[in-house]
């Protein structure tokens, strides 16, 4: 929430205010929808704690009708909004997610992960790891699971998608795999990045001429990642030579 006692040290504009008192106001992202069964769809979703040490969370969907004996392929989904503001419940992704897991017969997972400025970065990309992990948990024959991944997914048939942030995470999730064991348990068959969220020091194509836009992510960017590589952070900017390597990502 928003202080009335003190001033406006950064708008962050549009997704938040900081005060001087250190109170964030979150502006965007905030309508939020229960899960549950969408009628229009017909897809029931819920919510589960994935990380019980952290309490990251995530919402997962499947079609009204799934069936044991043929089990789906998984998206797990990372919600956009600058690392900062949404997550799973609010109203674009839940529809969005409804709608497409329908109309693809897949299950989805999408993952709540923490947000700046709490819990600084790179968290949002250590909880998202941690979700993968917890799914291919799912692979094993015992522990603690969640039924409609044991029961409905195919772990060999899996995806990562995102948007904005949240492609950012996905594309970062993809190159770890690569350089991980994890992809012993599931099997990654593709990303999707929607307006993935990448960026740089030197502006290309519309953004040489848009300086509002280039001042305007800029300041986004150096306040989830005050880091002194500043635009050229590896995390924003997939280019630079400190940037994970590309190749062998799709086999």
């Amino acid at each position: 929430m928003g202080s009335n006692a003190s001033e406006v040290a950064l708008d962050l504009f549009p997704y938040l205010k900081v005060y001087k008192d250190g109170a964030v106001e979150r502006i965007a992202g905030v309508v939020v929808v229960s899960p549950g069964l969408d009628p229009e769809t017909n897809v029931l979703s819920k919510d589960i704690v994935i990380i019980p040490e952290t309490s990251v969370s995530a919402r997962i969907y499947q079609p009204n009708l799934a069936r044991k004996d043929q089990k789906l392929p998984l998206v797990v989904y990372f919600h956009g909004g600058a690392f900062c503001v949404a997550s799973p419940a609010s109203t674009n992704y839940h529809i969005s997610l409804n709608k497409l897991v329908a109309e693809a017969n897949i299950i989805a997972l999408s993952v709540d992960y923490r947000l700046v400025p709490e819990h600084p970065l790179p968290t949002a990309y250590e909880d998202s790891w941690a979700a993968l992990q917890w799914i291919a948990s799912h692979k094993e024959e015992d522990g603690d699971y969640e039924t409609w991944i044991k029961d409905y997914v195919d772990l060999d048939q899996v995806f990562l998608v995102g948007d904005s942030a949240g492609a950012n995470i996905a594309h970062h999730l993809a190159l770890r795999i690569k350089e991980s064991d994890l992809g012993q348990n599931l099997k990654l068959l593709g990303i999707g990045m929607i307006h993935p969220y990448f960026w740089g020091t030197n502006p290309i194509g519309s953004k040489i001429t848009d300086r509002f836009r280039k001042e305007l992510v800029d300041k986004w960017w150096l306040y989830v990642c005050p880091s002194d590589k500043g635009c050229d952070d590896p995390l924003i900017n997939p280019f630079v030579d400190r940037s994970p390597d590309l190749a062998g990502l799709v086999s």
